[in-house]
């Protein structure tokens, strides 16, 4: 197997040189950090005044955790750590949940940013020789443009397509001989019930590779889009607080996404203790800055669960691997006490073959009880038109849902196509209960 890299002296680093390099860049974030309104009296009540204070890694742990509710009482511009005529772009959240966040960036931190996503696109081994179709979303939601700057500097023919047009897509897919996508999962599996739909075949397209992220998907959804498209799916993670796109990815092994420790420490903790974990155990993932000027971001604690890999990598990185997001601590589902995560449904669901391309969970009350209704698309060419045969399916769907998550759901089958779709980020779950 051919391993590319995009800066193999970096990639390949021994631990102790990258840990030492990582000390190096935390100096240098804490003393941007005490720039900044919020992180001054953060870090002085927890006694770090200057970066001299910080003598090894294991000062790290002195320094509090930022959040989610930090960022947003620190809108609009508490946490910035630069002038503001250093700055040549921000990205806020959507703030449909409340205030939203900002982040600032610098020119070098574009720089930065772009070449760490030039390193997760070489990674997959694809290089400029490659049609690059980008599906995500453009404009404040970082995914779109992220990857967009990192493929022009692999030097591949970037194709700005944007979310949706799912006809549109396909025929610049044909056109331009597309050989990579950059797709959330659930829109992938939309795309492919619709091409003979829209008149195009699987033969009119020349798909080698698709980048799969911005929502929790299983791997049996990864094996159902490669064998579907007969393609390399790779799994990317990243999140708006640390960039967004390029925080980690896989590499050609696809045995977990490599975080690039010269850009960021990465702790997983217990969410509930908040005490660290070892490799192999699942936690809330947690994230500091190395090398982010305008919006440096200390132990920000990013709700994604996962887990470090034990042991290297084939393709020889020495960054750390984590595993596929499995969900969110604020995610979680609690139905009639038992706690439960949307990827564990859609884990148990995408190893049915007669299950199709798109479900959803809704929670409502029966009485006052709660209630969970899965309603799944069937896979139209498994289906004999055999009342029995849906029947069968039916009660095979919710015997392993019952075995999985403990709570007995009720299960709907639909026709292919008419649950609603998303063309960005997908919402599976719908949850109608009276908020106490």
């Amino acid at each position: 197997m051919d391993i590319l890299y995009w800066n193999k002296d970096l990639e390949t680093l021994d631990r102790d040189s990258l840990k030492a390099l990582q000390l190096k860049l935390l100096k240098e974030t804490v003393a941007s950090a005490l720039k900044t309104k919020f992180y001054k009296n953060r870090l002085r009540k927890a006694g770090i005044n200057s970066e001299e204070d910080i003598n090894d890694l294991n000062d790290l742990k002195r320094i509090p955790f930022t959040t989610k509710d930090d960022l947003r009482e620190c809108y609009p511009d508490s946490i910035l750590a630069v002038g503001l005529s250093e700055i040549v772009r921000l990205h806020t959240s959507s703030g449909t949940t409340g205030i939203p966040t900002v982040i600032y960036h610098t020119r070098e931190d574009l720089e930065s940013w772009t070449d760490l996503v030039a390193r997760c696109i070489t990674a997959t081994g694809a290089t400029k020789n490659d049609v690059f179709q980008n599906m995500m979303s453009y404009g404040l939601f970082t995914g779109g443009l992220g990857l967009h700057y990192g493929a022009e500097r692999v030097g591949m023919t970037v194709i700005p397509s944007g979310a949706g047009n799912t006809k549109r897509q396909l025929q610049l897919m044909k056109d331009f001989k597309t050989t990579v996508v950059h797709v959330t999962p659930s829109y992938m599996l939309h795309i492919g019930t619709k091409i003979e739909e829209y008149g195009f075949s699987l033969k009119d397209l020349f798909l080698k590779k698709a980048y799969l992220g911005a929502e929790p998907y299983s791997e049996n959804t990864r094996k159902k889009i490669e064998e579907f498209f007969n393609i390399d799916v790779y799994n990317s993670y990243g999140l708006s607080e640390m960039n967004g796109p390029g925080v980690s990815f896989e590499c050609v092994y696809k045995c977990g996404m490599h975080t690039w420790e010269d850009a960021y420490i990465l702790e997983v903790i217990d969410p509930k203790g908040m005490e660290p974990l070892g490799e192999e155990k699942e936690g809330e993932l947690v994230f500091t800055t190395l090398k982010r000027k305008g919006t440096p971001l200390l132990r920000y604690r990013s709700r994604d669960l996962a887990f470090i890999y034990k042991g290297e990598c084939p393709c020889k990185r020495t960054h750390r691997r984590i595993s596929r997001i499995t969900g969110r601590t604020d995610d979680m589902l609690i139905v009639n006490g038992v706690n439960l995560y949307p990827s564990q449904i859609e884990e148990v669901i995408m190893r049915i073959p007669e299950v199709g391309a798109n479900y959803q969970i809704f929670l409502d009350k029966e009485g006052t009880l709660d209630r969970l209704t899965v309603k799944v698309e069937i896979y139209s060419k498994l289906f004999q038109g055999d009342v029995r045969q849906l029947d069968y399916l039916k009660e095979k769907i919710k015997d392993n849902l019952r075995s999985a998550i403990i709570v007995n759901p009720i299960v709907e089958l639909h026709e292919p196509g008419s649950l609603p779709v998303s063309e960005g980020k997908a919402k599976r779950v719908v949850d109608s209960r009276v908020k106490l």
